[in-house]
Parts: C-alpha cells; structure tokens; sequence
C-alpha cells in the first residue's frame, strides 16, 4: 500500500473510532459519576481521573455528575448516551448493585461492559458532635424504643449505609421496615443533614467523613468492617455485640457496544492508572482499600454481588 494512502486509512480508523485506545496519541475520557459532587463515587472518580492523567494514560479527562436513585439514573443517562463510546467510564459499585434490587429500573447494570473493580471501603456510622447519643449501644436503645425516632441519613435507597441500618434493625429485634431512613443524592448532601442536625446518625465511607470527625464535629460510633480501621479507634459494629459486616467496593464500566478489543484496551488504561503515584496517594489518603479485578473474574463478582446482596436485603426486610 502507498504511504499517502496507508496514511489515510490510518486517520480514518482513528475518525471512526476502530482504532484500540492504546494505539491512539491519547484518549479523551468522559466520565460519568451517577452522584452528587462531594460523595465517595464522586471522590473516587476524580481520583481515578487525576491518576489517568498522572499515569499518561489519558490526555483529558470530563466529569459529568448526575445524581440520583442509588446511581441509576446516571446509570440511564450513561447507557443511552454512550453507545460505542470506547472513551466512556461510567463509576459504579455495591451502591448501584442494591439500587438496582430495590428499584428494578429498566435499565439495568448488564447494558454497559464490565472493566475494573477498582477500591473497596466499609462504612462509618457517626452522630453530630452535640448529640447525647453517644455510641452505637445507645442508637440501638432509642431504635428498640421508637424507631421512627431514629433517623438515619446516607446514600440512596438500596444504599450500603442503608442496608446497614436494616440489618441492624434484625439483629436488635426491631422491624426493619420501621428503620426512618432519610435518603439523600450524594454523600455531600448528607454530610449537611449530619452536620445541621437533621439526622439523628449519618453513615458513609470514612473518605467523607474523616475531616469531619478529625475536626470535632462528628463524633463516629461504629464501622461495618470486621476489623477496626488501621490507625482508627473506632470499634466495628460486630464487637459492639452487632453482627453486620458489610463492604462497599467501587468499580467502572465502559459505554455499551463497545469491541472486545476496545474494552481490553480502556482496561489497561485503568489499570495502568492504578499504578500511579496520584492513585497510590489518594488510597492512603482516603483510607480506600485497594481492590484491582479485570475481566472475567470482574463479571463473576459482580454476578455474584448481586446475589449476595439480594439475599441481604430480602432477610433485612427491604424487598
């Protein structure tokens, strides 16, 4: 083939999008972060964001917040808009996975395509500094008393925080569709009802609410993790003689309709910004976990989420 003409085939491949992002100059990724800004899915995206253009896996990077539904309505948004987009990211996880349960959307996760899991955290459970509730044993016992007197603020309905709340509620003998959950957009959006006093206990990912607590104006009384935090005298929910222990991971999908070839490539970008120093720093930063699963074993946990997850949330009472 002549020069002028390979050279042609080159630029239309790339006009087309045919072309493997890895052999491009530099992708020009659109993320979707189906949250409210100041959230943990918020705040995982950005940083995954900064890392893709530390690593130089990405020569730009788009943030598109919209929140709502536990992320499906991002989710819609995502998957409507996107198709064969091999420069898309959607931001997903546990918080999508118990949405989709609960809410039974017409569009669900099994649109989009499947590229990392990429962070895992549990939740904190904290009261505003002022409150006269001062551990988890003294919630319960305002719960067993009158539940709807305890309200409880976090993420969307389906929520990890949520489920949380409910199956607490089993555990302590109260029923879990009293629980008075007061669901909100985005992690932001609670951490203001927390702080303003319009919930009685907040939860959330420790990433959203450390500066809180470390300021003094939270005070935290409990983690769902089976283990205390490293470096965190908060004491797990299962010590305090509460047998919940749930994590929330969070993950990313590419756009629907893309090649298995583009998917494979968009995963070695996410991968290679995962070894950046950007995304190094913010997972010590945030106390996130680092949880990197790719393909195949990618599909099956998240099958698997949504099994385990329904299975919580029928014997919690939430569907």
């Amino acid at each position: 083939m002549r020069r002028d003409l390979f050279l042609k085939s080159l630029a239309a491949a790339a006009v087309a999008g045919s072309f493997p992002l890895a052999a491009r100059a530099g992708a020009a990724i659109k993320m979707m972060i189906p949250a409210n800004p100041g959230g943990g899915w918020d705040m995982t995206g950005r940083a995954l964001g900064a890392a893709l253009l530390d690593s130089k896996a990405a020569d730009t990077v788009q943030f598109d917040n919209k929140g709502g539904a536990a992320g499906v309505i991002g989710l819609a948004q995502f998957v409507n808009g996107s198709k064969g987009d091999p420069n898309a990211l959607l931001m997903t996880g546990a918080v999508m996975v118990g949405g989709i349960i609960t809410g039974k959307p017409q569009i669900a996760l099994d649109r989009a395509t499947p590229i990392a899991r990429i962070t895992s955290e549990y939740n904190i459970f904290v009261v505003p500094a002022d409150s006269p509730l001062k551990t988890m044993k003294d919630v319960v016992a305002q719960m067993q008393k009158d539940p709807g007197s305890v309200k409880w603020g976090g993420g969307s309905r389906g929520s990890t925080e949520h489920i949380c709340a409910s199956m607490l509620a089993t555990k302590v003998g109260v029923d879990p569709k009293k629980v008075n959950y007061v669901a909100f957009r985005g992690g932001g959006e609670a951490v203001a009802a927390i702080l303003g006093g319009n919930v009685t206990v907040g939860g959330g990912g420790m990433s959203e609410m450390s500066e809180y607590i470390k300021a003094g104006k939270m005070r935290a009384i409990g983690v769902t993790s089976e283990k205390r935090f490293t470096g965190n005298a908060t004491p797990t929910l299962k010590e305090q003689g509460f047998d919940v222990v749930l994590g929330n991971w969070r993950g990313v999908y590419g756009a629907p309709g893309i090649t298995a070839e583009q998917r494979a490539a968009l995963t070695e970008l996410v991968v290679k910004a995962t070894k950046s120093k950007s995304w190094t720093d913010s997972l010590a930063k945030n106390d996130w976990t680092p949880a990197l699963m790719t393909g195949k074993a990618f599909d099956e946990f998240v099958d698997s989420e949504f099994s385990s997850l329904r299975g919580i949330m029928h014997l919690a009472g939430m569907i």
